[in-house]
């Protein structure tokens, strides 16, 4: 089991920030613009644990170089079954530096961006004051 699938699954956001490289760049479902950066990519991670319920993986898929991954999960947003894919690509040091989210069915990608949208301003502080916080 790869490590962000157990630290997702152990509800673990210190081991998920862990994972990330300070460089990830993270291409929403719902946002037109890829994100850039730890802080962001990790605040938008929790945001995202705030808006699904009933979350759980039923699949994983791994490349043959162990860089790829391809993580197939189920969830609820609000009354909406959401059917899913984290897309991991890991760097030369083991930390995730791509990471792409796909979601079906369109009813569902809507709420999703709608719960989002909601959780946009605290996710935006969160990771303004991760980012100013001293190394």
């Amino acid at each position: 089991m790869h490590p962000f699938r157990e630290a997702v699954e152990a509800d673990d956001h210190d081991a998920i920030h862990a994972l990330l490289a300070e460089d990830v760049v993270f291409t929403s479902p719902v946002a037109f613009k890829p994100y850039a950066g730890r802080a962001i990519t990790a605040a938008i991670l929790r945001g995202v644990s705030r808006v699904f319920s009933d979350f759980h993986y039923v699949r994983e898929i791994n490349g043959p170089d162990g860089r790829d991954h391809a993580l197939l999960f189920e969830a609820k947003v609000g009354d909406k079954a959401i059917h899913g894919c984290d897309f991991l690509h890991l760097n030369e040091k083991g930390e995730i530096d791509e990471f792409v989210v796909m979601v079906r069915p369109l009813s569902a990608a809507t709420a999703l961006a709608e719960a989002m949208g909601a959780q946009f301003e605290r996710i935006a502080r969160e990771a303004t004051e991760e980012a100013e916080r001293p190394a």
